[in-house]
Order: structure tokens, then sequence, then C-alpha cells
């Protein structure tokens, strides 16, 4: 995802081409929403963040000087959108009223019970991993939830999404890295 490709998309969008505008939302809406979850926010307002976000670039296309930088200025935005709703306080609950579907099931007892055992051993490391994440600080949490997105970010990015200094981000996510394994692993206390 380089940023002259980047560029080249948000000028032919901002010229009408509906195209490029679908490439160019397809190719940073993983960022847009990676700042909304960094922030924490529920489902419903993350997809709100989201929405306005992209709804802000529309309006301010013929704003835009830089088209380079507009995962930057997406990022920022992200995130200037993620901090009023935070500010506002609104708690939106979302209903799931989907049902599931019995699906037949041809595989042998043997089979079954190993693939079976595999599942909970991986779900179980996912429990932990989740729940050592969790006990890391907010500010870790943001950044790793930017950082590890699809498709990944540049420090950059992540430094305007974040508010942080660029020079900040690596040691940073060196030092949340090392306090999650330390937490996997029962080493850590916070």
């Amino acid at each position: 995802m380089d940023s002259e490709s980047i560029g080249r998309l948000f000028q032919a969008a901002a010229k009408g081409d509906a195209d490029a505008w679908k490439s160019l939302v397809e190719r940073l809406s993983p960022l847009v929403w990676s700042v909304a979850r960094a922030h924490g926010l529920s489902d419903a307002d993350a997809s709100e963040a989201y929405q306005t976000t992209w709804f802000r670039l529309a309006q301010h296309l013929d704003r835009i000087r830089d088209p380079e930088r507009v995962s930057t200025w997406l990022a920022t935005t992200a995130r200037n959108e993620c901090l009023k709703l935070i500010r506002s306080g609104r708690k939106l609950v979302a209903s799931d009223t989907e049902s599931f579907e019995r699906i037949p099931d041809d595989r042998t007892p043997e089979s079954a019970f190993i693939e079976d055992e595999e599942a909970r051993n991986e779900a179980e490391r996912h429990r932990q991993l989740w729940q050592a994440f969790r006990r890391l600080g907010d500010k870790c949490q943001q950044l790793l939830r930017v950082l590890i997105g699809s498709p990944p970010h540049s420090y950059q990015e992540a430094a305007e999404a974040l508010g942080l200094a660029i020079g900040s981000i690596g040691p940073m996510r060196q030092r949340c890295l090392r306090q999650l394994r330390l937490l996997m692993t029962g080493g850590g206390n916070s």
C-alpha cells in the first residue's frame, strides 16, 4: 500500500471514478477499522466512526492538498471521530438475532475427538492471549490493535492514529510485546 498508488487512486476518485473510490475504500478500510478498534469502541460505535470517517472524506475531496497522505488524513479523522463518540458517552447496544443451522458431521468419532481437542486447545490459547492482552495498559492495547491491522500499517499511520510521536512507536511496541509475553507466561502482574 504505497502512498503514490493511494494518491493516484484518491485523485481518480476525487474526479468521480467510482472504481477508484471502491479500490481506495477496500485498501484503506482496514486502517480506519483498526483505529476504531484501538479506541475500544463497541461494534456499533466503531461502525459509526468508520462510516463518518468515509463520509468526511467524501465531503472534503476537494480540500485534500496532499493525495499521497490520504491514509494519514483518514487515520486522524477516524481518531477524532472515535474521540467524539467517547466524549459523548453514548452507548449503543446491537442485538444479534441470527439463527444457526445444524451442519451434518461426516467425521469418524476418532477424527472428531482429535479435531475437537485441537480446537479446544487452540481456543484456550486464544482465550489466554486475549486475557493477557486485556491486562495490558490502554496505550499498549491501542498501539497493538493499530499495528496488527490488515494490511499492516506504517509507524507513521500508527503515530497519526494514536497521537504519538513516530519515534516512540517502535520502542513502545517492543515494550508492549515484552509485557504481553510476560503476562502469557504468568510473569507479569499488571
